[in-house]
């Protein structure tokens, strides 16, 4: 498999088509998370093939939202994998669980694997980082700009209850991210007490 090559496809790809309005689910994010994947693998002992196919589910786990619209985008992410992965050399072994990976990201998050648990962690390893109050203000930009929520209130209280179900999958993420993700859902559950009816 010529992981280069996809790479360089993809992020051509993303830059020429990603909706300026993904304040969140832009390039940013989509590098953010193989990055992430990457040092992940790397703590929990993925090297060789299993690296690349993670690395290779990170740059697709969000191309869907070329097609400017949240809902299935995942589903049309394993379909741009399905569609250009065969001519960079990727079986359809890989392909299969490329798209098991990416399907496994879907929130409630589903991952039966390590290497599903590695990018379903990576993709929202901000949530237990320094940098968690910037990320989440994004998202919620977006969301206004798609005109899926408005309210700050309505927000934050959709981060406790997002924050509350959530739980990291890796051994890395549990001792990395899961203490730091605790205190901001203390720090807004305080927040969001301020708020009454």
């Amino acid at each position: 498999m010529n992981y280069s090559a996809a790479k360089q496809f993809l992020l051509a790809k993303l830059r020429g088509e990603l909706s300026p309005k993904l304040t969140y689910h832009g390039m940013r994010h989509t590098m953010d998370v193989l990055k992430m994947a990457t040092a992940i693998c790397i703590s929990e002992g993925i090297r060789g093939r299993e690296l690349k196919l993670v690395k290779t589910a990170a740059l697709f786990h969000d191309a869907g939202f070329v097609k400017d619209k949240h809902a299935g985008h995942e589903a049309e992410g394993c379909l741009l994998a399905q569609t250009y992965l065969p001519d960079f050399g990727y079986s359809p072994r890989d392909i299969e669980q490329i798209c098991a990976m990416i399907m496994a990201t879907k929130i409630p998050q589903s991952p039966t694997n390590l290497l599903e648990q590695i990018l379903c962690d990576a993709d929202l390893d901000y949530l237990g980082r320094t940098d968690f109050v910037k990320i989440g203000n994004a998202l919620f930009e977006e969301l206004k700009a798609y005109n899926i929520m408005h309210d700050e209130k309505a927000w934050n209280r959709l981060q406790v209850s997002f924050l509350s179900a959530h739980k990291f999958h890796t051994q890395t993420n549990k001792s990395l991210r899961e203490p730091v993700k605790q205190r901001y859902l203390e720090n807004l559950k305080v927040l969001v007490s301020t708020y009454g009816g």
